[in-house]
């Protein structure tokens, strides 16, 4: 399903350097077409975030977000379709459903619902996917890691 590299490197104050690692979920005919103009047009964006490409957001289940938080991912961005412009109809509006339901499950389990966030876009809208990005990656960087991170895990337990 979801890999993760473990293969980061880590200096001698990992406090100091940690970023989030975020997971951006792309529909294929809008968000993806946009992430790719922005590459066309040599539009920087955050390293840390790494795309998946979605036939359809609404394809997407909550198990793949959940599972994605589950195993460290400190983000998630899933980016659709323009609202009445989804390709497979109503599929944007399903994961609309979907992620606003997610994002009450990550508050009740003390994730945050602000690590979760759906936005629509055109092909057209590269510069718009950019600062989407952007958002996420500076508000994960604020809430700071996630708590379902392995290494955060132990800790809370009490683990050495």
């Amino acid at each position: 399903m979801i890999e993760l590299d473990r293969e980061e490197t880590v200096s001698a104050t990992p406090a100091a350097r940690w970023e989030p690692r975020i997971i951006a979920f792309c529909c294929n005919f809008c968000a993806y077409a946009a992430a790719d103009l922005a590459g066309s047009k040599r539009m920087q964006y955050p390293v840390n975030v790494r795309i998946v490409h979605t036939p359809c957001t609404g394809k997407i289940e909550m198990e793949h977000i959940l599972d994605a938080f589950e195993k460290g991912i400190d983000g998630i961005l899933v980016a659709g379709c323009l609202e009445g412009g989804c390709h497979f109809l109503e599929g944007n509006l399903r994961a609309r459903k979907h992620t606003g339901r997610i994002r009450e499950i990550l508050d009740e389990i003390g994730v945050g619902a602000e690590r979760l966030k759906m936005v629509n876009l055109s092909a057209a809208m590269a510069p718009t996917f950019v600062e989407r990005v952007q958002e996420i990656v500076e508000t994960v960087r604020a809430l700071g890691p996630s708590p379902l991170q392995p290494s955060n895990r132990k800790e809370s337990a009490g683990e050495p």
